[in-house]
């Protein structure tokens, strides 16, 4: 059986979705929080099982019976560390055969602020001796929806990235990655370093919004102290604002900007073009 964690996610949600696809559904275990949200993967025949990553006791029981794992990162920032440490136990003690955990683009390497978890998360993963696949997801494009629509209304993207470039790829082309990686052979003990095939720069992306929309839209580049001014007086609360200008900081300097090609081999497809996600968003 194949247990995903976060599955009342928006990226385990596709990813159960994208093994009902290949797999039966007596073989997927969809994991989460909140078992009640997930009546209709149940009634199709899913396992349904409670998993917290605060109940460390709840892991065991939702990881029985399983061979494969994948681990999507929690979302509690400065907690996911020993988060993830207590389903790496839960996986060992379970006699989990593959556990493939999503990571972020060179979690050793990048300066981005999210990438300490990440990294302990790999380490605590290797030292556990379990077999592993980590994949290495850069931006998703989703990230930017709110920017895409507000930008419909303002007319305006702002940062502080200059020409800094973000190779993304949508939630569903990184849950495509992640149902190759659980489905087929040869992948234990391998690290992904998984993007979109085209990176692009914010004056791209104000291009494809007004494209798209029908209006146009211009990329205004700010300072980082520039940049953070405007986001507080946008209403974001300080820490926000200054991880969002942290990330604009590493933009700038190529942190997201890889373009290895990993994430189109393994799901043997292009990546998602902007251009296409940003029409999807709009339409929506």
């Amino acid at each position: 059986m194949i247990v995903v964690t976060g599955a009342g996610g928006h990226l385990g949600r596709l990813v159960v979705e994208g093994l009902l696809g290949v797999a039966p559904a007596g073989e997927i275990v969809a994991a989460t929080r909140r078992p009640e949200e997930l009546t209709d993967l149940a009634e199709r025949g899913v396992h349904v099982r409670h998993a917290d990553f605060d109940a460390p006791e709840t892991l065991k029981s939702a990881f029985a019976g399983a061979d494969r794992l994948l681990l999507v990162s929690s979302d509690a920032v400065g907690r996911r560390a020993v988060q993830h440490q207590a389903a790496i136990d839960a996986a060992a003690g379970a006699g989990i055969r593959l556990v493939a955990y999503t990571s972020v683009l060179h979690a050793d390497v990048t300066p981005l602020i999210v990438a300490p978890e990440h990294k302990a998360t790999e380490e605590a993963l290797i030292a556990s001796g379990l077999p592993y696949t980590l994949l290495r997801n850069a931006w998703y494009t989703e990230n930017y929806e709110v920017a895409i629509r507000g930008a419909v209304d303002s007319g305006l993207i702002i940062g502080s990235a200059g020409e800094g470039r973000v190779a993304s790829a949508t939630r569903a082309d990184y849950a495509a990655a992640a149902v190759a990686v659980l489905t087929t052979p040869g992948h234990e003990n391998k690290t992904y370093e998984l993007s979109g095939d085209t990176a692009w720069s914010y004056t791209d992306l104000a291009a494809e919004i007004a494209r798209a929309a029908g209006r146009d839209v211009t990329y205004r580049n700010f300072t980082p102290e520039g940049h953070r001014a405007a986001l507080l007086d946008a209403g974001l609360p300080e820490a926000a604002a200054d991880v969002y200008v942290s990330f604009d900081r590493d933009i700038e300097r190529g942190a997201l900007a890889d373009t290895p090609g990993e994430l189109r081999t393994l799901i043997g497809r292009p990546t998602t073009p902007l251009a296409d996600s940003v029409t999807a968003i709009l339409a929506t």
